[in-house]
């Protein structure tokens, strides 16, 4: 198999040597697992995250754990820690306040979202910029992009698939959101406006009843995929634990652009002259350049 120490190579070795390779005009010939000899910033090296979806992220995160605290201890009230907690937040009726304040957060965070994706993408066409590989929209490539990823697991590829800005992990974890969004406001304005409802709803004791079982059992399944999927495959994977900064700084480090977001990197090295100069270094240092 090609390695990447004290070789050069030349751009028909490159085409024999398949996948391994991608040839950018300009820069040479880009191997597979250059992301092991990169530098990297823990804070990030490269664009990712506009203001704006740092914004809407940091209040949908924020507003999530209050609703969350406060949501699940009054509907299990009756429970032996439920009192404690709820003394925590001034009592069950400044906890139904603080809940309802951190919804409202929440939509004005969904609203936000909303209109800076339909803007930016209307905007976007009309500049002929848009590009939807680099969208959460699901495309054929990202069941491909599954199936290669569970054989590099199993042992059964040598390198990762070139995956683009979101890979298939994120466009899961951004539909689960959106699905998950969609219940608990749903379910959580019928619940707050009970007697409105019932002047639009046929049979409004069955939906009272539906709402209040999908607002709690969404929460809960909600915080189970938060904690166990998004945090551990965000934040506690190796190579990005104890935390990964995007989420803050908009940025992503250049060692996991190239490894999940390879295609995303392509795109980099086209946009950022300084990435350019930065990876024809890199090759020429490990004896990679092109002839």
């Amino acid at each position: 198999m090609a390695t990447t120490e004290n070789m050069s190579i030349t751009p028909e070795a490159a085409e024999a040597a398949g996948d391994f390779y991608t040839y950018v005009e300009g820069v040479g010939n880009i191997p597979r697992d250059i992301y092991k000899h990169v530098k990297s910033d823990p804070l990030g090296d490269l664009p990712r995250y506009s203001i704006h979806i740092v914004t809407q992220h940091f209040l949908t995160f924020i507003s999530f754990l209050i609703l969350a605290a406060t949501g699940l201890t009054l509907h299990f009230a009756d429970l032996w820690w439920a009192s404690f907690a709820i003394s925590l937040f001034g009592g069950a009726e400044t906890g139904r306040l603080i809940h309802r304040i951190s919804a409202i957060v929440m939509v004005a965070a969904s609203v936000y979202h909303l209109v800076t994706i339909i803007g930016g993408t209307i905007s976007k066409s009309m500049r002929k910029r848009f590009d939807i590989k680099r969208t959460q929209i699901p495309l054929p490539k990202d069941l491909q992009d599954i199936i290669h990823d569970f054989r590099y697991f199993i042992g059964k590829e040598p390198y990762r698939p070139k995956m683009e800005k979101f890979m298939y992990k994120q466009k899961l974890h951004y539909l689960a959101i959106l699905w998950g969004t969609f219940v608990l406001i749903s379910a959580g304005s019928m619940l707050l406006f009970p007697e409105k409802m019932a002047t639009i709803l046929p049979n409004p004791v069955f939906f009272q009843d539906l709402a209040r079982l999908l607002h709690a059992d969404e929460a809960v399944m909600a915080i189970t995929v938060v904690v166990f999927w998004h945090w551990s495959n965000v934040h506690l994977v190796p190579g990005r634990f104890p935390l990964q900064w995007s989420f803050i700084t908009g940025r992503i480090t250049r060692e996991h652009q190239i490894e999940e977001h390879f295609l995303e990197y392509l795109n980099n090295l086209k946009e950022i002259p300084e990435e350019r100069e930065y990876m024809k270094k890199i090759l020429r240092e490990k004896g990679l350049e092109t002839y």
